[in-house]
C-alpha cells in the first residue's frame, strides 16, 4: 500500500515542495478511488474540491442542449482539474468522469485557496500552468477557426503524438492511451463517420496504423508534412 506522501509525489505541481509543506497537504487532502466510467463530478454542480490524479486517467466533456458531447481534455497521472474556479464559490465547469480505474487526491477549494496564499512558490507554479492551458486554448480555438476537418485531425492527431506519444520507431510514436473513434471525432466536434473516414486514408497512406491491443502508432513527420502539401 502506498502512503500518502508517495500518492503526492506523482502531483507535479506539488512534488517539489519542501517536506514541511507536503505534510500541510497530506492534513487536507481526501484520497478517493473511482472505477472506470464513474463520474467525478457533473457539469455545473457546486465547485468542493480540487482533484489531483494520483493514477488512471480522467475525462473532462461539456455537453450541449441535445447532449452531444464535446470533449476539452484527456488527464493523466500528475495533472489537476479543474483549472477554473479559485478564489471564486463557482460551479464545475464540466463533467469528469473516469476513463480507466482512478485514484484521486481531493483537497477543499477553501484549504487550497488557503496554501496558494500561504506558499507563494506553489501559486508561481499555479500561475505557470494556466498559462500554459491558456496558450493550449488559444492554438485549439485557432485550430477551429482557421482549418478543415481533414487538417483539424491531423492537428489533433499531431497534439496527441506529443502529449500521450513515447517512442515506437526512429519515426513513429505509440500512444500509451487508448482513444475510441468517437472520443476522437468528440475532440474536434466532428461525427464518428468523418473521423473513421479520415483515420482509413491516413493509414493508407502510412501515416498512421493500429497495434493489435488498439493503440494508435503516428508517423509525426509525414503527418506534418500532410499539412503544408
Amino acid at each position: 500500500m502506498k502512503t500518502a506522501k508517495e500518492f503526492l509525489k506523482r502531483i507535479d505541481l506539488i512534488k517539489e515542495l519542501p517536506e514541511e509543506e507536503l505534510n500541510l497537504i497530506i492534513n487536507i487532502s481526501i484520497y478517493k478511488e473511482y472505477e472506470k466510467g464513474n463520474h467525478v463530478f457533473f457539469q455545473n454542480e457546486p465547485l468542493k474540491y480540487i482533484h489531483f490524479i494520483s493514477k488512471g486517467s480522467i475525462k473532462i466533456y461539456k455537453t450541449d442542449t441535445h447532449g452531444k458531447e464535446q470533449i476539452v481534455s484527456i488527464l493523466e497521472t500528475g495533472d489537476m482539474f479543474p483549472h477554473t474556479g479559485f478564489f471564486s464559490k463557482g460551479f464545475y465547469p464540466a463533467h469528469a468522469e473516469a476513463l480507466s480505474d482512478t485514484i484521486l487526491i481531493m483537497i477543499p477549494i477553501d484549504e487550497f485557496e488557503r496554501l496558494l496564499i500561504e506558499n507563494p512558490t506553489l501559486s508561481v507554479k499555479l500561475f505557470k500552468l494556466m498559462g500554459e492551458k491558456i496558450i493550449d486554448l488559444q492554438n485549439r480555438l485557432e485550430e477551429q477557426i482557421l482549418h478543415n476537418t481533414y487538417e483539424k485531425i491531423i492537428l489533433l492527431l499531431i497534439r496527441l503524438a506529443h502529449k500521450y506519444g513515447d517512442e515506437y520507431t526512429k519515426d513513429k510514436v505509440r500512444l500509451h492511451s487508448r482513444f475510441t473513434h468517437q472520443e476522437l471525432a468528440n475532440m474536434i466536434g466532428t461525427s464518428r463517420e468523418t473521423l473513421n473516414r479520415t483515420i482509413t486514408q491516413l493509414k493508407k497512406n502510412d501515416q498512421i496504423d493500429i497495434d493489435n491491443e488498439g493503440y494508435l502508432i503516428l508517423h509525426v513527420t509525414k503527418l506534418q508534412q500532410s499539412l503544408i502539401l
